[in-house]
């Protein structure tokens, strides 16, 4: 996995998705990108239909709910590559 996106018009459920995203990858050690994205068409060509949206690499995990930090560590460790 080379980039997380978190989908969102700004609100703070958005916001607070975004952090934990940087905190699950800063604590994994990850090398991870995580952007922010609030373009409403990108929005929507990704499939959000609620906020906020998580993706990894572009796929779509999780939309409308904020996880747990361990939990999206857990789904980060998942989704990256065997060493």
């Amino acid at each position: 996995m080379e980039t997380i996106q978190v989908y969102g018009m700004g609100c703070s459920s958005c916001q607070k998705l975004y952090d934990l995203a940087c905190e699950a990858v800063q604590e994994l050690g990850a090398n991870v990108r995580v952007e922010k994205v609030e373009d409403l068409q990108a929005l929507m060509a990704a499939g959000v239909m609620r906020t906020p949206g998580l993706a990894f690499d572009g796929i779509l995990v999780l939309q409308g709910k904020i996880p747990t930090l361990p939990t999206l560590r857990d789904w980060i460790e998942k989704a990256m590559p065997a060493e």
